[in-house]
């Protein structure tokens, strides 16, 4: 089946989902409710600054008030009798499906919903073992939490918030917007953690700060890289012209001086409708030591774009850059983007992981309990994962020196003399076994440093690129030199 006879059924399937979902949707109120004037009475004066971003946003305009969102049913596990009100604090995208079920149906299909799933990961292990302790007591965690993971890890990926048996949400998890939450009520996901409350400006949502509380720092400095690119540049220069707060909001007729992460990843073009499924116009997922295919960590997570290919996926995030660019401009960054893929892939990598494996006999069997755990993890989980988002968002500085070149000195200066060290441990260790595996690392780390893309560091360059590039210094000297 080609590229566009898949992209055009899974855009049918989306159409009859969309129209199905639309139908359902609740009418919007001629007046606010009973039940919300009598929550005005109090919160006016308890929480001003709450009533007026309510009193500012599309659903007081539309009559959608206090209760409309923190109704609950009695019996819910964290429902309780506010003042003869049946109420709950955490308003959930189960709550929101009332009157959004297209948006939480998407996003319920995207990797945001399961961000909170990192917590069972090396990542977390950090956080809770390596940063932390269990000195953080809670009523709900009477063996303790890791502060670092609280105020960390949980407040961008989310964490199982846990209701008291009082009807009180544990210190631990709450507040928490963290996109991935996983509530009370079961559902994935928290809506405000992009629309922040009480105001939830569509305005406030494109900006490309709001993505910059998660999408920031070592790992995955999306916005930092945004910044750095021309796009980022224009919008610095723009963002006074581009019609954030409008409700119809399409690239290329609405906006044209520069995208925001939501023109490129979320909202409308001509052709396509926005999506709260963020994964639907990205063709490869970085955050492995590998980069993968998007189908393959959407089939990990039971999710069902699955079925999209990534191809298709390319195909609809190229239909934004077209808003903009031509064809042979997308076709020609697309060549480059892969190629990068490639080089980190083959050069560093896939070595780095054989080498890891054949070093893993040498180790102490416990994670981050080695040097070179950390020099690996920071290698492909830093370097390696900013190396590949610079390129994807056409940021030269986080590519290069904040990217492949750490990737290549740690990988040389760091890494490597550390294997050897290992090799040598092993090898005077008097252990048969020990012995054995060094002689193995050692075999593993000659093959890789003897082959085409390494031997420059053991003096072995080949004499046809040792000819190469005299003759490049040449030239450049020849006409650049006075």
């Amino acid at each position: 089946m080609t590229h566009q006879l898949l992209r055009l059924r899974f855009a049918v399937v989306c159409s009859i989902s969309v129209a199905s979902l639309a139908s359902a949707q609740m009418s919007v109120p001629t007046a606010l409710s009973d039940a919300t004037k009598e929550c005005i009475k109090c919160h006016k004066t308890t929480d001003p600054g709450i009533y007026q971003q309510w009193g500012d946003s599309q659903h007081f305009r539309a009559n959608v008030g206090c209760y409309e969102c923190h109704k609950a049913n009695e019996g819910e596990p964290d429902a309780y009798d506010h003042f003869g009100s049946t109420i709950a604090v955490i308003v959930s995208p189960n709550d929101c499906a009332g009157c959004h079920k297209k948006e939480t149906a998407e996003f319920a299909r995207s990797h945001h919903s399961k961000a909170a799933r990192i917590l069972g990961s090396l990542d977390n292990r950090l956080a809770e073992v390596v940063e932390g302790n269990r000195a953080f007591v809670t009523e709900g965690f009477p063996g303790g939490n890791s502060a670092a993971a609280v105020n960390g890890c949980w407040q961008c990926h989310g964490s199982v918030v846990k209701v008291l048996d009082d009807g009180q949400l544990d210190p631990a998890t709450w507040p928490n917007t963290g996109i991935g939450r996983i509530n009370p009520d079961g559902s994935e996901g928290s809506c405000s953690a992009c629309h922040v409350r009480h105001n939830f400006s569509v305005e406030q949502a494109r900006n490309p700060d709001n993505c910059g509380k998660c999408h920031m720092g070592p790992d995955h400095p999306q916005k930092e890289i945004y910044y750095e690119s021309k796009h980022g540049i224009a919008y610095v220069a723009n963002k006074g012209k581009l019609n954030m707060d409008r409700p119809k909001w399409v690239v290329g007729e609405d906006y044209f001086h520069a995208p925001t992460c939501a023109t490129c990843h979320m909202s409308a073009t001509r052709d396509q409708a926005v999506t709260h499924d963020v994964g639907m116009r990205i063709s490869w997922n970085n955050r492995p030591v590998v980069s993968v295919r998007p189908e393959v960590s959407d089939a990990k997570l039971g999710l069902p774009g699955k079925d999209v290919p990534w191809n298709v996926r390319r195909d609809n995030m190229k239909n934004v850059c077209l808003s903009c660019h031509d064809t042979a401009w997308v076709d020609n960054f697309y060549t480059q983007y892969d190629a990068l893929i490639d080089l980190y892939h083959e050069k560093f990598a896939k070595p780095g992981k054989a080498l890891m494996a054949a070093a893993k006999p040498l180790l102490k069997p416990i994670p981050f309990a080695n040097k070179i755990d950390f020099i690996w993890f920071e290698l492909w989980h830093h370097e390696g994962r900013r190396a590949r988002h610079g390129a994807s968002m056409m940021g030269p500085d986080y590519t290069h020196w904040h990217g492949m070149y750490e990737v290549a000195k740690n990988f040389y200066t760091e890494m490597i003399p550390e294997l050897e060290e290992l090799v040598e441990k092993g090898r005077r260790s008097g252990d048969a076994s020990k012995v054995k595996a060094s002689a193995a690392l050692e075999a593993k780390l000659h093959e890789i440093l003897s082959s085409q893309d390494h031997r420059w560091y053991i003096g072995k360059m080949s004499p046809e690129e040792v000819a190469r590039r005299k003759k490049d210094a040449a030239e450049f000297k020849a006409r650049y030199g006075k």
